[in-house]
């Protein structure tokens, strides 16, 4: 097991470096919500709501390209750019290592 070390900034401007184990398969997604972010994830990290978008503010080029789905979520978002990402559908892994990535989705109520 690894620990995958990346940057989360939080819509109030903080950031913080999490560690995430490489062993559970989790999704950037869930990995934030164990982390006690505000994440909402309506669909449960299906790419049928985009209420996890983020921003890729490094490492980009390093993530595999995105799927029609998640192109599909983004398209429909009115603050979504090249560097938009949709976090259920990355993988916490070794190409996210040193990544940092900006919350933009809604906040859970």
């Amino acid at each position: 097991m690894a620990l995958i070390k990346f940057k989360v900034e939080n819509r109030d401007g903080s950031v913080a470096e999490l560690e995430i184990p490489d062993d559970m398969s989790l999704s950037l997604m869930e990995a934030l919500k164990a982390s006690e972010y505000n994440i909402l994830a309506t669909c449960g990290g299906m790419a049928l709501c985009a209420t996890c978008h983020v921003q890729v503010k490094e490492g980009l080029d390093n993530l595999p390209e995105k799927n029609d789905a998640e192109w599909d979520m983004l398209d429909t978002l009115p603050d979504a750019h090249h560097d938009s990402r949709l976090a259920c559908q990355i993988r916490i892994n070794e190409l996210i290592e040193g990544a940092y990535f900006k919350i933009l989705g809604p906040e859970h109520e």
